[in-house]
């Protein structure tokens, strides 16, 4: 018989509820608005593959004896309202959302201890790459997805001669052309904030609720921020930042889904955004960047802070499971 499942396990097991069901929710209003053959049938399969999932949490939970979260329900989702997007979103959209999973489901894989969890968190990562991969290409193929910048291809092993090749802020030196690496985090931040910058103009055009619009509205501004923060430094390089054509709200005014619903994604994604400035701080080498990232690391923080307390003050945030048992 397998050993009760650990405190990490139980903390991992619960979120990754949280976030299936949210993520099941979303699609059932992509579902029921079909508007491009293709991207139906890419939802529809990862759809179809993440309800299993979720029945498998469910009965996991009853076996552990573990309360069932209560996550996000039908109530959550209007299914009948208009597409809030246009033809495109719903797949750019799951791309991003397999990008946050792949790296959430590899870390969860880590830090369990169980067999049966340890291989239930594997499938999850199959199934979420198998899905990144196939929307990526899809993306590729119908021109709406752009590829990174193209380098040269690199000829021989060089090794960094002098502290210049850090200088970033010294006005006395002149700054070196952004490396590979630097390159790739900043064209996939200015990625993903488009995507999120496009999700929080539809929220916040169909929300009802005054405090909830200004919180997305806040939002929608701070990923312009960082597009054009992350753009402007691109450019300086003589880089082209990534066009997206596509991802637009619709002019729908009836919101598919519940504020809480809209909340929370809206918090996944900043820590989403919080992990990736950190990756950036911690592997550019140009002194100008990781200040740059640590500045808008702080915005993101507060914004996520903020959201939060905004989800408690209206009941929309589920407790996890607790160390020691409540004394209310």
């Amino acid at each position: 018989m397998d050993k009760q499942l650990s405190s990490s396990e139980i903390g991992n097991l619960w979120m990754t509820y949280q976030q299936k069901t949210m993520l099941a929710r979303l699609l059932e209003h992509f579902l029921a608005n079909k508007q491009n053959e293709e991207v139906h049938n890419l939802v529809q399969t990862y759809y179809d593959q993440e309800l299993n999932f979720i029945n498998e949490l469910t009965e996991l939970f009853k076996r552990e004896n573990m309360v069932v979260p209560v996550g996000y329900v039908e109530s959550d989702v209007m299914p009948s309202t208009k597409p809030l997007y246009d033809q495109y979103f719903d797949a750019l959209f799951l791309r991003v959302m397999m990008k946050i999973t792949i790296g959430l489901n590899a870390l969860n894989v880590s830090m369990s201890y169980r067999q049966d969890i340890t291989a239930l968190y594997r499938r999850f990562l199959d199934v979420t790459t198998n899905t990144y991969n196939e929307l990526t290409q899809f993306l590729l193929k119908d021109g709406v997805l752009t590829r990174p910048p193209m380098i040269p291809m690199p000829e021989k092993v060089e090794f960094v001669k002098g502290e210049g090749y850090m200088a970033g802020f010294n006005i006395f030196s002149e700054k070196r052309p952004l490396n590979a690496i630097e390159l790739s985090l900043l064209y996939q931040g200015i990625e993903s904030n488009v995507l999120g910058f496009q999700l929080l103009r539809g929220f916040e055009q169909v929300t009802r609720d005054k405090e909830v619009k200004k919180y997305f509205e806040r939002g929608k501004d701070l990923a312009k921020q960082i597009i054009d923060t992350f753009s402007e430094i691109l450019l300086s390089s003589d880089i082209q930042p990534p066009i997206v054509a596509w991802g637009n709200p619709t002019l729908s005014t009836d919101s598919p889904y519940s504020e809480k619903l809209m909340m929370y994604l809206t918090n996944l994604l900043s820590s989403f955004g919080l992990t990736s400035n950190a990756l950036g701080t911690s592997f550019s080498l140009r002194s100008d960047l990781p200040t740059k990232m640590t500045l808008i690391a702080k915005d993101i923080f507060d914004y996520a802070k903020d959201g939060g307390q905004l989800m408690i003050k209206n009941g929309w945030m589920e407790e996890p499971p607790q160390s020691l048992k409540s004394t209310k």
